[in-house]
């Protein structure tokens, strides 16, 4: 849903880098967000407000800049049983993706280590088991399957997509040893 920021004033109040469609809908006194890491949450949304571009949201539990300092970096989720029955039923959150092991086939080749938000299409980062990160386009043509109750994501990539990126390796690897 979002990745909170910097404080922003002497009342708590925190930047928050948003990471959903609908801000308008999610980030509503009284809402409660579960926190990454969790020693930090939960935290329910007491006030939400536009600054330029930038959001701003102060929290029940946050009452001062030192407490919203100890936030920075941290991630807010909704539970996703809580979600509204007409959301869409195709969309998966960051917090559901991360750690699903990576197949192509039954062959596995990775895990998922992030999800990145982009505008045109979602890239999932599949790190592969010699560190390697490769990005996936989240599409259904070539993520045609995502079983969190089994514990993977199925792949179809296109051909050389995991080659390319071994090779772009392989040749940094080698041009850091001349």
């Amino acid at each position: 849903m979002a990745r909170i920021g910097k404080p922003h004033g002497i009342r708590g109040e925190v930047t928050v880098q948003v990471l959903t469609d609908a801000p308008e809908d999610r980030f509503v006194p009284g809402t409660e967000f579960v926190v990454e890491p969790a020693a930090s949450g939960p935290l329910t949304v007491s006030s939400a407000r536009w600054n330029k571009d930038i959001l701003l949201l102060g929290f029940e539990e946050v009452a001062d800049r030192n407490q919203a300092e100890t936030l920075r970096g941290a991630k807010l989720f909704i539970e996703t049983e809580e979600l509204d029955e007409d959301d869409d039923d195709e969309g998966w959150y960051e917090h559901e993706l991360v750690g699903l092991e990576a197949r192509v086939g039954s062959k596995v080749v990775g895990k998922v280590t992030a999800l990145n938000t982009m505008p045109v299409q979602d890239l999932l980062v599949v790190t592969t088991p010699k560190g390697d990160e490769i990005l996936i386009p989240f599409v259904e043509q070539i993520v045609p399957e995502v079983n969190p109750g089994e514990g993977f994501i199925l792949l179809t990539p296109p051909d050389g997509l995991f080659e390319i990126n071994a090779d772009e390796a392989a040749a940094l690897e080698a041009e850091g040893k001349e």
